[in-house]
């Protein structure tokens, strides 16, 4: 996802949200259900109890945005059996999530370091 800021982290909200909310709503989600800044560098994503719609809030320093993909056929792998409240990805498994690749069963390589 190509957005106007530099993403710092993701966060998934696991639980299914109602999906009428809007940036007000999903605002308070981030602040008091996750226990999180919604004016950190990073996004938020939400789901719907169908896991064919995602909603996305950032702040880009100036304002909020919200960013939403309905799929037409496909649902989101989402992680249903994970038992944390809140999900950290990497910019890679967000992108693997809106491709839809499972997210829990997919690891990159490790990253090596020599000295």
């Amino acid at each position: 996802m190509k957005t106007f800021v530099d993403v710092g982290s993701v966060y998934l909200h696991r639980e299914p949200v109602d999906f009428r909310k809007a940036i007000d709503g999903l605002s308070l989600i981030v602040e008091q259900a996750m226990g999180l800044s919604v004016y950190d560098s990073a996004l938020f994503v939400f789901c719907n109890r169908r896991r064919d719609k995602l909603k996305v809030l950032y702040w880009d320093h100036s304002g909020f945005c919200l960013w939403y993909k309905r799929l037409e056929k496909e649902k989101f792998k989402w992680p249903k059996k994970d038992h944390r409240e809140v999900i950290a990805l990497n910019e890679e498994q967000f992108d693997w999530l809106l491709r839809g690749f499972d997210i829990s069963r997919m690891n990159a390589h490790k990253s090596l370091v020599f000295e």
